[in-house]
């Protein structure tokens, strides 16, 4: 457990009390009080992940897994500790199907390269949404025209919801090799039937890959209880630091998967002949890792855990319907995506008002959001619009916070 957490019992958390683990949040912008509604890119970081990364490298910063002296046996044990946390806190069955990566895009391109390379073959398919983050898509189109497979895009509706029929013919009538969908769309907040899209596969034989970069920090996520094959998420989504990522896969998978990259760390021997690999999770871990990004998000996981997924769930929900009902107020606004089930992220569009031009005004009153398309632009294309203005929403955030958004458009 990090040292001075906030540690919440059953009594309701007290606001301020989590706010003032977040410096920034005190941030000045143009005069204004900074009001963050950018989570969505990245979350900001409490003080226990600042202190612990600068502990790391204050006490006992050294390689890990290749010394005998002291800072290095230190440092191994805290940054494989870190590693039993993530596997704790996502319900993994064993450390081993736990791998660290640069985050959700390096996940998915690991998943796409090293199991295109073993299992797709010409006129097979891979599957994913028309809700997907570029970082979803590219990779597959990568190895899909590499293997000369085919890419098939499950379709949406107006609201931004799944059509789940199609996606069950897609599934009769192509060779499917993968599924590859997200949890939570990062630009409607559409929170997906994951349970139902993983059954189906399966009983089609067909493994999928969780992109649950959006849905970690706000939702409880055990992949035993999901039976997901892979999952992927970034460490500086969940308050931990940028450049940290994690690859979730089970054990059947990724010991028949090929190496992705080659290096030190994932290796038993090596002969200019021939080079046997490391076992799990190292396989796939070549190189000095990011060993401070994996403590900071180890520490990350700690913070989430000691104020509890479910009291963030209900209380980012909260804020959720308070925001919608506040912009319904707003002449002209319009919101991109309606799902039924949903995650604390808005898209709107307000009349003729680029996005851009949304975004600068609001920036100069102390409001962060995002603005453009979010590296969702066949999403953006399906709606026929440029871009949206996104306000994404923390448990860190206010109703106060909301009321200063809405009265600023």
């Amino acid at each position: 457990m990090i040292e001075n957490a906030t540690i919440l019992t059953t009594e309701k958390p007290d606001i301020e009390r989590i706010r003032n683990d977040f410096p920034i949040l005190q941030t000045m912008v143009y005069g204004h009080q900074l009001v963050y509604l950018d989570n969505a890119a990245t979350t900001q970081k409490p003080v226990q992940v600042l202190d612990t990364l600068e502990q790391y490298y204050r006490e006992y910063n050294s390689n890990v897994h290749r010394g005998v002296h002291h800072l290095s046996q230190l440092a191994t044990e805290t940054y494989e500790h870190a590693r039993k946390k993530v596997a704790d806190f996502i319900h993994a069955k064993k450390t081993a199907e736990i791998i660290f990566t640069k985050g959700t895009t390096d996940g998915i391109n690991l998943v796409a390269s090293s199991f295109g390379k073993k299992y797709i073959k010409e006129g097979d398919a891979v599957v994913i949404s028309a809700m997907e983050h570029h970082s979803n898509i590219v990779p597959w189109q990568i190895i899909c025209e590499d293997r000369k497979a085919v890419l098939k895009v499950i379709p949406i509706n107006e609201k931004g919801e799944l059509l789940m029929n199609e996606y069950e013919k897609i599934l009769r009538s192509f060779n499917v090799k993968i599924v590859a969908v997200t949890y939570v769309s990062n630009t409607l907040g559409t929170v997906n039937p994951v349970e139902e899209i993983i059954e189906i596969a399966h009983k089609n034989d067909i493994p999928v890959l969780l992109d649950i970069a959006q849905g970690i920090q706000h939702l409880p996520v055990n992949v035993e209880e999901l039976d997901v094959d892979f999952a992927v998420f970034s460490g500086h989504k969940i308050y931990g630091p940028t450049g940290i990522g994690v690859l979730y896969g089970k054990e059947k998978w990724l010991n028949e998967m090929p190496p992705y990259q080659g290096g030190g760390d994932m290796i038993k021997t090596v002969t200019f002949e021939k080079t046997t690999y490391n076992e799990l999770p190292y396989k796939f871990e070549a190189g000095t890792p990011d060993i401070s990004g994996a403590i900071g998000l180890g520490a990350a996981l700690d913070y989430v855990s000691s104020i509890g997924i479910p009291w963030i769930e209900e209380a980012e929900h909260e804020l959720l319907l308070y925001a919608l009902d506040a912009l319904s107020a707003v002449k002209s606004l319009r919101s991109i995506g309606q799902a039924e089930n949903r995650a604390a992220s808005i898209s709107f569009l307000v009349g003729n008002i680029h996005p851009f031009d949304m975004g600068e005004i609001l920036d100069k009153q102390g409001i962060a959001v995002r603005t453009g398309h979010h590296c969702t632009q066949p999403l953006m294309d399906f709606y026929k619009i440029p871009g949206t203005v996104r306000a994404s929403l923390s448990f860190y955030n206010t109703k106060e916070e909301i009321d200063r958004l809405v009265t600023c458009i």
